[in-house]
């Protein structure tokens, strides 16, 4: 039921472990661990009745505490401890690795819990619980629905769990490479541990290194980071000096984009890649193929984005002759008007209607039922590489990110033009 990192294959242990083991026998620098297989997860529900859950979306609390509550096989426990112990007991990330997941039709990205600076045998054991758990969460639900997947719920849904060593990154993000191996690949980076990039939390720093290996850089103002204290994870302010400073130079991005590339030919195909700096060392986290390709690298002068001006006035009955114009990341394809609806965070969920423009600081996987109702997505925060940027794409909805202030700067119930492919949002009041 524990299989080395080494040896891990997508149909016993998921595509993202699946993934990670091909690029470690390929001699890449990806961190050790082992996974948690299918076999232990069907181990552990076998005789859990799922038809008492079928259909009964209101019954999903009642059947993930059922899986965190099941009871781990000694064997299984015992198993966990002497893996930990041969990487040393340090804390490790403890990963979803779902069958369907990371794969070519459908990234499932964040829809599965994932946990980061987990010591112990017994820390870890409730870790995979949870990991298995996930695959019955809300937003994980929805995302099969909208993958075509929603008419099979339990059938054939298995959890694999990926255990590797915890890496205290300075600085991490994620990379895309493309379709066309003569076309740039995308890097986005910041301070600090991977979720706060991925999770769109900051607006990172934006790389984009041609063929010829010259680099093109938006240098972004990254306010927070993400690191482990002791068995915590921290967010704090970044230091006012390192605010506008690049995360990474040159040099380093033109060997994150050669390690991109040999990624893409070991997997064989265009591949959204997560990565970390620690210690100096560059690792590779994750590597999935790429579901839908984010829009064309913008011009400088429309990428950067001006300073926020003060809120627009809305005198009563008054339409400005010239509706003002915002401009942020282009995110996702596609132009769409409609009513901007302020969601400042999961309060206000009940508030969305179906064909709304979602106005937000920024999106976690738990906004994914929202992006099936939305007609678009714009964020104060985030990267193109996000979580949220990826289901976007998935959905088809138009999305544009990292426009400071646009919750205040955008009324609730005002009509908004989104272009998701330039980056620009353009207001008339209602």
């Amino acid at each position: 039921m524990i299989v080395p990192l080494m040896s891990a294959a997508a149909d016993t242990c998921g595509g993202k472990a699946g993934a990670l083991g091909a690029l470690l026998r390929a001699g890449l620098p990806v961190p050790d661990g082992f996974v948690v297989s299918f076999a232990a997860y069907r181990t552990a529900v076998r005789d859990l009745d799922f038809e008492r859950f079928a259909g009964e979306p209101d019954r999903l609390d009642d059947l993930r505490r059922a899986i965190e509550a099941r009871p781990v096989h000694a064997t299984l426990i015992a198993a966990l401890g002497r893996a930990l112990g041969e990487l040393g007991d340090p804390p490790v990330a403890v990963r979803s690795s779902a069958a369907h997941e990371d794969t070519g039709q459908a990234s499932a990205a964040g829809q599965h819990d994932s946990f980061l600076a987990v010591r112990g045998a017994g820390a870890v054991t409730d870790a995979v619980r949870a990991c298995w758990a996930s695959l019955f969460t809300s937003r994980a639900v929805d995302y099969r629905g909208d993958s075509g997947r929603g008419g099979r719920p339990f059938d054939d849904l298995v959890m694999a769990v990926l255990v590797q060593r915890h890496l205290d990154a300075e600085v991490s993000g994620v990379m895309f490479t493309p379709a066309d191996p003569r076309d740039a690949i995308r890097i986005e980076a910041s301070w600090g541990l991977g979720p706060s990039v991925v999770g769109g939390t900051v607006t990172p720093d934006a790389y984009r290194i041609a063929e010829d290996g010259s680099v093109t850089r938006t240098v972004a103002r990254k306010r927070t980071r993400l690191d482990r204290r002791g068995g915590q994870l921290v967010r704090s302010d970044v230091p006012t000096s390192a605010r506008n400073r690049p995360t990474i130079d040159d040099a380093t991005a033109e060997l994150l984009a050669e390690l991109g590339r040999e990624i893409a030919a070991a997997r064989g195909g265009p591949q959204d890649v997560e990565w970390a700096i620690a210690d100096g060392r560059t690792w590779i986290l994750q590597a999935r193929p790429v579901t839908a390709a984010p829009p064309a690298w913008p011009s400088p002068a429309d990428h950067t984005p001006a300073a926020a001006p003060p809120a627009w006035p809305s005198p009563a009955g008054h339409t400005p002759a010239a509706a003002p114009t915002l401009t942020g990341t282009p995110g996702s394809h596609g132009v769409v008007t409609g009513t901007a609806r302020i969601i400042r965070g999961p309060r206000d969920f009940t508030r969305a209607h179906p064909g709304d423009i979602i106005v937000c600081p920024f999106t976690d996987p738990a906004w994914t039922p929202l992006l099936r109702i939305a007609a678009g997505v714009i964020t104060e925060t985030g990267g193109v590489l996000s979580h949220a940027a990826i289901v976007a794409r998935e959905h088809g909805i138009p999305a544009v990110l990292g426009i400071p202030n646009a919750t205040s700067r955008l009324h609730d119930d005002s009509i908004v033009t989104l272009d998701g492919t330039t980056g620009t949002v353009t207001a008339a009041y209602a």
